[in-house]
């Protein structure tokens, strides 16, 4: 069996949103250049201070079901009514080609699939928060949500919480300066 640094590999952040999973995977995109960002592709609106094909491929939803059509995401959903997401093929395909390793911010299930189709090549890391209240809390200071689509992403945090233990990392956010560098712990295991 060839060692982590012989092959390239998927390092999946994931958690449920208002966790913490984007900032920490923006510090180890920072702190190793071996790292490279895996673009989702994504139907939804977007928004103003983001840019296609760095933050997401956007996608009209005919591309989108095109291409699912064609096999060419590693994993999709549609995560909310004629709101799909997925992991284009060939993302993975050009990080390699430059010699990365992949790093996703993707939700759980999406997760749960690339672990599925990649097996040991996939580390997946669970950010969790310290409890529902501060995720509550996180949600509503970014004020991007209604009350409605508030109770909707609640709801599937409690399901996405119940998948937790069945990642290969388990990383509890309460102290951002103590995550960080446990994740630069599990990055440094994994990829060198």
């Amino acid at each position: 069996m060839s060692s982590a640094s012989d092959q390239k590999r998927l390092i999946v952040v994931t958690a449920p949103s208002g966790s913490g999973k984007t900032t920490i995977v923006r510090h180890l995109l920072a702190k190793y250049n071996s790292l490279a960002f895996s673009v989702s592709a994504a139907t939804r609106a977007r928004r103003a201070h983001e840019k296609h094909g760095v933050d997401y491929y956007f996608v009209s939803g005919e591309t989108f079901r095109q291409w699912i059509d064609e096999d060419a995401f590693v994993e999709w959903q549609e995560v909310y009514t004629d709101q799909y997401y997925g992991t284009p093929r060939f993302e993975i395909e050009r990080l390699h080609g430059l010699g990365r390793h992949v790093i996703f911010d993707i939700d759980v299930v999406g997760a749960t699939n690339i672990k599925r189709e990649f097996q040991d090549q996939a580390v997946v890391i669970f950010v969790k928060a310290p409890s529902m209240d501060a995720i509550i809390e996180r949600l509503k200071s970014r004020k991007t949500e209604t009350e409605q689509s508030l109770q909707k992403r609640i709801k599937k945090i409690e399901r996405e919480l119940q998948f937790a233990d069945t990642f290969d990392y388990v990383l509890v956010n309460d102290n951002l300066e103590e995550a960080l560098q446990r994740a630069e712990q599990i990055i440094e295991k994994e990829i060198t």
